[in-house]
């Protein structure tokens, strides 16, 4: 595959194109989903033995079958015991071809319509469960009475949490995933993603497993958490999206538009997969592994403030492409891959802390990619907010727990309320875009340093007429209802 990236980039057409360089090791590696060290390993390291890795990317650059070493498996492979050779699908009707065509072709209509569809996926549920003027699943009793310090939440870990009913390799989640080869289609949700339509960012982080939740009544809480990973979380809640998603293009190419596509409700005889996941709530039916979105609320003296939007770029992330979220949103998951890391990272707030960094600052992620943990108490950053927090001219708080309808993906609602002053000191000017998409700081025709006023008129238009992601509809609609506490 090196020899093959080097000749694919300098080929005398893409020299007339691009350049005499031909194309770069960047652009390359855009077009493939990956990054340009990724590319440049590829060209100088050992061979690639991913069969499925490098049908995926000849099929991208249109390479043609008779240019590569390997063929895909005929009819007659198999367990005959002799050498069998690989090419990925030659044909536009090739059954491969078109299988992960079909495929692609839904994942889109998910990323372009994931707002209508939460729309129509909350109608599944019963009105008791959701939480009004918003796509979000929430019980009564997971969304506290007022909201919660996050200094008033204690944390419980769990080493080892009992295994899950429901982890996407089930036969209900089979017919939701494209071929691999004539014979055989992808096991897992997220290997489709890899190998079919990876967007920029597609890691399998460590990630905490929410157990179980608890408010009481005095304002406080308690969570516990155990191990897992980012992709047991995609495995379920891409997939059933991507089934809903499904119905959705099938009755739009029926021509019944969108009002047809709210027919689902009840059709569940057409999510069989959403079935078998049944009660979102149930923790030990499936690994919830929970997002934590915050609201940031730039307060000023006067007691009005501003707020933040992000609009994630679909062809860079895999959940909420193309949709508008709060920031900071990310996993809540350790920063680094090593066993040591539970005790500086199982922390919401500094969870927090480094998706500011990352989101509001374009700072690069914390991936595990560093060879040390984090030392926070070194960090600047951290410790400016810190004592800005221990001053009380920063607070955040949980707005408690729920579920996209979409996804079923959960969420960690938050607000962080942060004075003007504080925010000027440590944001500065802030990163207009970043690994994920873009900052939304201001309305047409406002300052673009002035961020969005947080008012009911502003607040009702996100809810009603832009497409705004669960989480963060959850964070501006409970963030309002509250107002008064939180900017007190």
């Amino acid at each position: 595959m090196g020899h093959i990236s080097r000749a694919y980039r300098l080929h005398p057409f893409h020299a007339r194109v691009f350049g005499p360089s031909g194309i770069s090791q960047a652009v390359l590696a855009e077009w493939l989903g990956l990054t340009q060290p990724q590319v440049c390993r590829i060209e100088k390291g050992p061979p690639v033995r991913d069969l499925d890795r490098l049908a995926h990317w000849a099929n991208t650059l249109r390479i043609p079958p008779e240019h590569l070493w390997f063929e895909l498996p005929g009819e007659s492979g198999g367990g005959s015991g002799r050498h069998v050779t690989v090419r990925p699908s030659g044909g536009v009707d090739s059954p491969v071809f078109v299988s992960q065509h079909q495929w692609k072709a839904v994942r889109r209509y998910l990323n372009r319509h994931r707002a209508e569809l939460a729309g129509v996926a909350v109608g599944l549920y019963q009105p008791a469960i959701r939480l009004r003027g918003t796509p979000l699943l929430a019980r009564a009793d997971w969304i506290p009475r007022r909201p919660v310090r996050l200094e008033d939440i204690e944390l419980a870990w769990v080493d080892d949490p009992p295994p899950v009913a429901v982890d996407g390799s089930e036969p209900e989640a089979h017919g939701l995933l494209p071929l691999r080869t004539n014979r055989y289609g992808y096991d897992r949700y997220t290997s489709a993603i890899r190998y079919v339509d990876a967007p920029t960012l597609f890691e399998n982080r460590p990630s905490y497993r929410l157990l179980d939740l608890c408010w009481t009544d005095a304002g406080r809480g308690r969570m516990a958490f155990g191990p897992s990973t980012y992709f047991e979380k995609l495995d379920i809640s891409e997939a059933v999206g991507h089934e809903l998603a499904a119905v959705g293009l099938g009755e739009d190419h029926r021509g019944g538009g969108s009002s047809e596509v709210r027919s689902a409700r009840q059709h569940w005889g057409q999510l069989p997969f959403r079935r078998l996941v049944g009660d979102a709530f149930d923790l030990g039916a499936r690994a919830v592994i929970p997002a934590i979105s915050t609201l940031m609320l730039r307060r000023r003296k006067d007691g009005h403030a501003s707020f933040l939007l992000h609009w994630r770029d679909p062809a860079k992330v895999a959940t909420a492409g193309g949709l508008y979220d709060v920031m900071p949103a990310g996993g809540f998951q350790p920063a680094g891959v090593g066993s040591c890391d539970r005790s500086e990272d199982f922390d919401l707030w500094r969870n927090i802390v480094r998706e500011l960094s990352e989101e509001l600052l374009g700072t690069p992620e914390h991936d595990g990619s560093h060879s040390r943990p984090i030392a926070y108490e070194e960090w600047p950053l951290y410790r400016t907010l810190h004592r800005a927090r221990c001053e009380d001219r920063l607070r955040v708080s949980c707005l408690g727990v729920g579920f996209d309808a979409l996804t079923l993906a959960a969420t960690i609602p938050t607000v962080l309320v942060i004075d003007d002053e504080v925010f000027d000191e440590v944001f500065g000017e802030i990163v207009r875009t970043n690994a994920e998409g873009v900052t939304l700081a201001a309305l047409p025709g406002e300052r673009p340093a002035a961020g969005i006023a947080f008012t009911e008129e502003n607040v009702r238009r996100f809810l009603q007429r832009e497409p705004l992601a669960s989480p963060g509809a959850a964070c501006l609609a409970l963030a309002w209802r509250h107002r008064g506490a939180l900017l007190a």
